[in-house]
């Protein structure tokens, strides 16, 4: 990056350029953008060096005043004002949301296609090639942790058999999972890494995802029901992730390690084909941060 051959430098998250450049300022050559869709750390347990680290970091991620805006010239947030807490990094330090304010633009949210161009379940289905009976998408998404989530959805599917036997499961690996080691029963379909996933979340009645921010964007986008298990122990999911979807009452939360096949087949009977209320969510923010990258070029 010191070298400076190139334009403008777009980073997500990349926060070993801003640390070093707030270290180095001279050694900024060109326009920084940097994105973020979560601002500061919280610590998930009371021990004391986790609640030690976490306040270390949201310290360094603070900066200093206005100070901090020097290396970076343009802040992008993947998301809305809201989606950032109003409470501050930790014991004097300042606010978070204010900080977001006066470093971001909120841009909305990121999608790859048009969510108005997917209304049309029984069209789309069609194309994909699945049957008009009840269909339930599972996926993790892009990660490798989630085998124990799929196999809870196919420890359910029996007891959804039961009071749906035309019922589809489909369990989706992802591409780091290995989709041949999951233990799941006769009748479950499984699959690897599938293309333009939103497309199948678009014809299911009803999905049962990971509690990552893309994967739950997707069918709230969409205007699908869905179940959501936020990773235990993970500050983006268990509460930036999950405080973005209860404000816009979206999906039903549940914990993994306290739910059995039982109450996932309870929880997906009484939801499939459900017909969701929460509002429509901006999904401009692609075209939005052009305009402002444009405007650094």
């Amino acid at each position: 990056m010191a070298q400076g051959e190139f334009d403008i430098l777009l980073g997500d998250e990349t926060y070993e350029l801003a640390l070093g450049y707030r270290k180095e300022p001279a050694r900024k050559k060109r326009p920084f953008v940097m994105i973020y869709d979560f601002v500061g750390f919280d610590a998930m347990s009371k021990h004391p060096l986790e609640q030690l680290g976490v306040y270390l970091w949201n310290r360094t991620w603070a900066g200093k005043g206005a100070g901090a805006r020097t290396y970076v010239d343009l802040g992008l947030f993947i998301g809305e004002e809201e989606d950032v807490p109003d409470v501050n990094f930790g014991p004097f330090l300042p606010s978070r949301r204010e900080w977001a304010r006066t470093r971001c633009r909120f841009v909305g949210y990121v999608l790859e296609f048009n969510p108005s161009q997917y209304s049309d379940t029984a069209a789309i289905r069609r194309e994909l090639k699945y049957d008009p009976s009840p269909l339930v998408i599972c996926a993790v998404g892009g990660t490798s942790i989630g085998r124990e989530l799929l196999e809870l959805c196919g420890s359910a599917y029996p007891l959804l058999k039961q009071a749906r036997p035309d019922l589809q499961m489909i369990l989706v690996c992802g591409p780091r999972l290995d989709r041949d080691g999951l233990r799941v029963p006769h009748g479950v379909k499984v699959e690897g890494y599938v293309g333009a996933l939103y497309k199948h979340l678009a014809a299911c009645d009803l999905a049962v995802v990971q509690g990552g921010g893309t994967i739950t964007l997707e069918p709230t986008a969409l205007r699908r029901p869905f179940i959501f298990f936020p990773i235990e122990g993970h500050c983006e999911q268990e509460i930036h992730v999950s405080t973005r979807l209860t404000r816009h009452r979206a999906g039903i939360r549940l914990r993994q390690s306290t739910t059995s096949p039982r109450q996932l087949a309870d929880a997906v009977l009484g939801n499939i084909g459900a017909q969701v209320r929460w509002p429509k969510i901006p999904v401009s923010g692609a075209r939005l941060a052009a305009e402002a990258i444009a405007d650094l070029l």
